[in-house]
């Protein structure tokens, strides 16, 4: 098994870092919510620390608020032993999204700021050398200019040999413009990135629920991906890859957030990649570190024993 940590820093994650207001009892809807706990939130951020939780070398490029909220964020990401110097903080307001608690998908409202103000100085081509993994999101991918000066970096990166990596978690209320939101993920994929894409993500990007989940990864494969997991909340997950491909199905666990599920699912699977690790044993260390996250109500302890992803392979 050759590891691929091949660089100074394992990750670096480019986009959100914000606010998540969540509410503290399960509601389908925000009618039924009486008071919210405040959470740091924002994918990429959440998925940067879950790898450095994990024992990896990471980095963040994000934009926050020069207010309380945005100081509050940046101190409990570079807390965890996060690279926090391409973390800027400008005039904009932090940025704030309200979640309702569910053993689902949760609905949100999102109240955009700073997040999107990141430019290309944030993330040079020092920086960029020495990464082993670029990664970013459809959310961070959904405004100018961070959209510009992420696919700008993403595209050097993979040119001096760093796997990109994304997660597709697109919604329409934050990205409007669906056909461009497809394109860019088109072209993402033509790089040679690893994917992940949850059903929910598949149907409001192309407007059809998935029928078969082969199909869907097969989909992003043609477009140029490396590697694709498919997740199907509580059936599993399809993982392929050019030679492969695989059903992984879930297994019963007590539900107590499903929030930042994917993100700790994707973190598991990129900590395999990078030991080493084969498809299948990648998509089953994912498994298990989304089953530790749905059974943690908020956030997850600082350190976590990186052993424990690896029980089934």
């Amino acid at each position: 098994m050759k590891t691929r940590r091949n660089r100074p820093t394992d990750i670096l994650c480019a986009g959100e870092l914000l606010i998540d207001l969540i509410s503290t009892d399960y509601a389908a809807s925000f009618d039924e919510v009486s008071n919210f706990q405040r959470l740091q939130g924002g994918s990429p951020a959440n998925l940067c620390m879950n790898m450095a939780r994990l024992g990896n070398r990471t980095a963040l490029t994000a934009t926050v608020g020069r207010d309380g909220m945005g100081s509050f964020l940046k101190n409990y990401v570079e807390k965890l032993g996060v690279d926090c110097r391409t973390v800027l903080q400008t005039d904009m307001p932090t940025t704030l999204i309200l979640v309702t608690r569910t053993t689902q998908t949760a609905d949100f409202e999102a109240y955009r700021g700073a997040d999107c103000f990141i430019s290309a100085t944030q993330m040079p081509i020092s920086l960029l050398r020495n990464c082993s993994i670029f990664h970013t999101t459809c959310f961070a991918l959904s405004k100018k200019p961070a959209q510009t000066a992420i696919l700008r970096a993403a595209k050097k990166a993979a040119q001096l040999g760093c796997q990109l990596s994304m997660d597709a978690n697109y919604a329409q209320k934050i990205w409007p413009d669906t056909k461009l939101a497809r394109q860019l993920v088109a072209d993402y994929c033509g790089l040679g990135a690893l994917l992940k894409v949850s059903e929910v993500d598949w149907e409001r990007l192309y407007g059809t629920p998935i029928t078969d989940a082969e199909a869907a990864a097969r989909h992003f494969i043609g477009l140029g991906a490396k590697a694709v997991c498919v997740t199907l909340g509580g059936d599993g997950a399809y993982v392929a890859s050019h030679a492969e491909g695989h059903f992984l199905p879930a297994r019963p666990v007590e539900v107590r957030d499903t929030t930042g599920a994917g993100d700790a699912f994707w973190s598991g699977f990129l900590t395999a990649w990078l030991d080493g690790h084969a498809l299948l044993d990648c998509a089953k260390a994912a498994r298990r570190m989304a089953e530790i996250k749905i059974g943690t109500f908020g956030v997850l302890p600082d350190e976590l024993d990186r052993t424990e992803i690896y029980t089934d392979i």
